[in-house]
């Protein structure tokens, strides 16, 4: 799957429709009047897109990724934004500043517990919302249902595990444990389901979950998994893939 521009582009739709509407309000309420929000991993800016028509206008954003291609692309999509080449692992470095709101979607899944850890504690030292959008959560279903779904599912789980660069991800346990670590910092927090219906409007992104499913599968050593992808292409059908959307709000008695 990657991060290509044509993957993230497919599954924006699907994005969009899975996020828990209630809890985007509520991260829009929470960002305030004159919103200054930092998305990390911001890739092309789906996150500034899902929110950009409940947000006044004048709403300021802080787009953060380390890669210059997507966020010039996400730089595009808006006027009043600042883009910042960064590398996540040095979250000293964010410019926090003025900042109401923190966001990020798809990205809990892929990083290690100690960042999340991390991360929670340091904008509550700020006292600054989180709202983190669509962790995957494990959950994979497909109908019609294969022979080999469910053990090329928890292959895929456990590759989602490995290290993505900072240490051993948390991938579908990700969700919780932000819930988890963020309560733990002082926050009051709310999750909610997010997953994913990905039907035969969806067709080219079908195909593409599938193969980077069974490419994820191959490298735990699952063998029969680009059979699999071919059976799984041709059988089509109805997926269901579970994520899990987050907010996190410091206490009213919090610090500003």
């Amino acid at each position: 799957m990657g991060f290509s521009p044509e993957w993230l582009s497919l599954r924006e739709p699907v994005d969009r429709q899975a996020r828990d509407d209630a809890l985007l309000q509520r991260a829009v309420q929470a960002a305030g009047p004159q919103p200054v929000i930092m998305d990390l991993g911001c890739g092309t800016g789906s996150t500034l897109r899902a929110m950009a028509d409940h947000l006044p206008s004048g709403t300021r954003w802080h787009l953060v990724d380390n890669d210059p291609a997507l966020l010039q692309i996400a730089r595009d999509q808006v006027r009043d934004a600042q883009t910042h080449v960064l590398d996540l692992g040095q979250l000293s470095a964010l410019p926090l500043q003025g900042v109401t709101l923190v966001t990020a979607s798809a990205l809990l899944d892929l990083m290690p517990a100690t960042w999340v850890q991390a991360l929670a504690e340091l904008l509550a030292q700020r006292g600054i919302g989180f709202y983190a959008a669509l962790s995957y959560d494990g959950i994979m279903r497909w109908d019609p249902a294969l022979p080999a779904d469910h053990a090329i599912g928890q292959a895929f789980n456990s590759h989602q595990r490995s290290d993505k660069g900072l240490g051993p991800a948390l991938g579908p346990e990700a969700g919780e444990f932000a819930q988890m670590a963020c309560c733990k910092a002082g926050f009051d927090t709310v999750i909610a389901n997010s997953p994913w219906q990905i039907d035969a409007r969806h067709a080219q992104m079908h195909e593409m979950l599938v193969q980077g499913i069974a490419t994820a599968a191959t490298e735990t050593g699952v063998a029969q998994a680009d059979d699999w992808a071919r059976d799984r292409i041709t059988a089509g059908g109805l997926c269901t893939i579970g994520h899990q959307d987050l907010l996190a709000l410091p206490p009213k008695d919090g610090k500003g």
